[in-house]
Parts: C-alpha cells; sequence; structure tokens
C-alpha cells in the first residue's frame, strides 16, 4: 500500500439552497456550503472527504489548490499522519480557522483512499469495537413560536426519534418558558437536550442551566462563547444539567482544558472541522482518558461529514450519541448513494457502513450541480 500515490487533489466548492431555514441564536440560515475534496491516486483509488466551508466555499478551494495540494501530489497516499504534519506548516500561527478545516476534508479522503486499499471500512481501521448499530438524536427543533417549535417537536418524534435536540436563545425568559413547554409536550418517554450557539453570558446561561436541570434534559450543548472557558468552569458549579462543546474546537490542545478538569460532561467535535479523522479521534481518545464522553457534532453538513462521524462513533470507546440532522438537504441526500441517517435511522439507531473505506459513492453529476456560482 505504500507504493500508493497521490496524483491529483480536487476541491469542489459546493453551496445549496436549505429545504427550509436554519434557525439558531446567530440568525437564520437559507443557503450553506461545504467544500468536497477528491483525491486521486496512482493505483486508480480515489478518496473522498469535506470540509465544513459554510461559507465563502471558493476560499477554501483556493486554499487547497495553491497551498495544500503542492504538498500532497506525488507523497504516497497512506502516509496519513506526515501528510497531515505537512499540511499544517503551509501556514503559521496557531492552528484553527480555514487551515484546519482544508485539513480536515484532505484527512478524510486519506482515510478513505486507506479503508479502500485495505478492503476495510475505516471503523475497522480505526481499531473498532464492533458495533453495528449507533445511537442517534434528532437535530433540531429551531427557535421560532412555541406552536412552530411544538411541530417541529412532533414531527421528529413521529419519525420515531427518542432523543431530540432544541435550540434556544433569548430572552432569558422566553427561552425558560420554551424549555417548560417542550419537556410538557414531549413527554417523560422522550429524551430532551438544548443547543443555545453560544446565546448567553454567564449569569443568563446559569438561569438557563437551572430551568434544564429541573426539566430532565439530558445537556446544555455551548451556552457560552468558545473562549469564555473560566466562564464554563463557572457554570458547571453553578448549574447540575450535564455540559456540551466542541464543535468550535479546531484542534486537540483548544480540547484540553475543559476535557481534563471534567468541567464537560460531553466532547462533540466536528469531523469536517477539528482536522478531519486524526486529530478527531486524538480529541475522542483524550476525552475517553479523563472520563468524558464523546459526542459527534454534524450540524448543516454533508453525507461525507456524517459518514465519517458514524465511523468514528463505531470505534471510539466513550462514544455516547450522535448528532442527526432532519434537515434532508441536497448536501446529504442527493450527494452519495448512501441515505442520509435521518432517513435510514430506526427508533434513534443508525447502522454503520460495512464497505471499503467511507462505505459510500459520490454521484459526480449530483456534484456538478450544487456547484457553487462563480
Amino acid at each position: 500500500m505504500n507504493d500508493i500515490r497521490i496524483t491529483e487533489v480536487i476541491a469542489h466548492p459546493l453551496t445549496q439552497k436549505l429545504p427550509q431555514p436554519t434557525i439558531t441564536s446567530w440568525g437564520r440560515y437559507e443557503h450553506v456550503s461545504i467544500v468536497l475534496v477528491e483525491i486521486r491516486t496512482d493505483a486508480g483509488i480515489t478518496g473522498v472527504g469535506e470540509c465544513l466551508a459554510r461559507f465563502a466555499p471558493r476560499a477554501y478551494a483556493e486554499l487547497i489548490d495553491s497551498a495544500l495540494a503542492p504538498r500532497l501530489v506525488g507523497q504516497p497516499a497512506t502516509n496519513i499522519a506526515a501528510l497531515w504534519a505537512s499540511m499544517r506548516r503551509a501556514l503559521s500561527g496557531r492552528a484553527g480557522g480555514m487551515l484546519i478545516e482544508s485539513i480536515a476534508g484532505i484527512d478524510i479522503a486519506l482515510w478513505d483512499i486507506l479503508g479502500k486499499a485495505a478492503g476495510l471500512p475505516i471503523a475497522t481501521l480505526l481499531g473498532g469495537l464492533g458495533r453495528q448499530e449507533i445511537d442517534v438524536y434528532a437535530a433540531a427543533v429551531n427557535w421560532r413560536t412555541d406552536a412552530e417549535m411544538e411541530a417541529e417537536l412532533d414531527a421528529l418524534i413521529e419519525q420515531g426519534f427518542p432523543r431530540i435536540k432544541v435550540k434556544m436563545a433569548l430572552p432569558v425568559a422566553d427561552a425558560c418558558r420554551k424549555i417548560e413547554t417542550m419537556r410538557a409536550r414531549a413527554g417523560d418517554d422522550v429524551a430532551l437536550c438544548v443547543d443555545a450557539n453560544w446565546a448567553y453570558g454567564l449569569d443568563e446561561a446559569v438561569e438557563v442551566g437551572r430551568a434544564l436541570a429541573a426539566n430532565g434534559y439530558f445537556w446544555f450543548e455551548e451556552p457560552l462563547a468558545p473562549e469564555n472557558e473560566q466562564g464554563y468552569e463557572a457554570l458547571r458549579r453553578l448549574c447540575d444539567v450535564p455540559l456540551a462543546a466542541g464543535e468550535s474546537n479546531f484542534t486537540l490542545d483548544q480540547a484540553k482544558r475543559l476535557v481534563a478538569n471534567r468541567t464537560l460532561s460531553i466532547l462533540q467535535p466536528d469531523v469536517a472541522r477539528a482536522g478531519g479523522i486524526s486529530e478527531t479521534r486524538r480529541m475522542a481518545e483524550f476525552a475517553a482518558a479523563h472520563d468524558v464522553a464523546y459526542a459527534p457534532h454534524i450540524g448543516m453538513s454533508g453525507i461525507v461529514c456524517e459518514t465519517a462521524s458514524v465511523h468514528l462513533s463505531a470505534a471510539m470507546p466513550n462514544f455516547r450519541v450522535m448528532e442527526c440532522e432532519g434537515d434532508r438537504s441536497p448536501f446529504k441526500t442527493d450527494l452519495a448513494d448512501l441515505a442520509p441517517g435521518c432517513l435510514r435511522q430506526q427508533n434513534g439507531q443508525l447502522s454503520v457502513p460495512t464497505g471499503p473505506g467511507l462505505g459510500l459513492e459520490i454521484d459526480w453529476d449530483a456534484v456538478a450541480r450544487l456547484r457553487s456560482p462563480e
């Protein structure tokens, strides 16, 4: 396998209109982008990956074309760690931003090549635990009027999800009321969690967190800005609901403090942001060493990100539950021959692909249709 060499790296910037807007504390999203990375080899094996590039996807593609591809072409495709280290040196400064998200897409594609060359699914290459199914939760009930939120909640329950995420925002009084409304609507048999997308300051988060604890929610996700590590530590002391975060982290060093001191109960890296499978695995294993659960973030990403996350979920010892977006967007429904998780899940369980690599094949006609406008 060491003789398999990279011949071409192609970045495909893609943009879609969401079937329905996603509404969070950050705002209303009607369009979203990704970059699909295609890596070709002299063995005829092609790997695919995905970058979390929600906006300005052509800028990511240019970074891959000009700064990263020259470091890859001609190199052994299976030397993933060496290639990762080389790409990291393409730009100086602290690790993060577009560079690490671009590396993420390339890294996923390299793991896809490795799996195809070995004839094994990525979950097995990661030393898999033999999981054939993983637990998932539905994401998400959007921040809307009470009636609209209740209708979205009802629809997700009807689809058979036993665990559901609800978006919360400001004002705090509305959030606390909606927390009670959603719990009453769902009943005790449906597990609920909340994602605030950094909506709150510390005092506001304490009030919301206490409402969540009183209503039996299983975690409070990203209540504060990710840089506010002292705030997270204070919040952990002041309310009883478990705290979840990590989708905003790019590398392990950015997750270490709140994992090592167990401020977080759940770490949520996004494989399309956090340096791909290689770096996300390091995060999950570090969390396992500190008795912190791993729960992959997916968000408005595509089928490649989702599938890479399924393989990680199947292999990590501290996996708890994976986000399962119900948006049924073209990035999930059209890009590959594998149906999205929201359509494949049964009662909150999702099967792990068994084919080599990621276990999917890209529809290149769909890639052409979704290509971002000039």
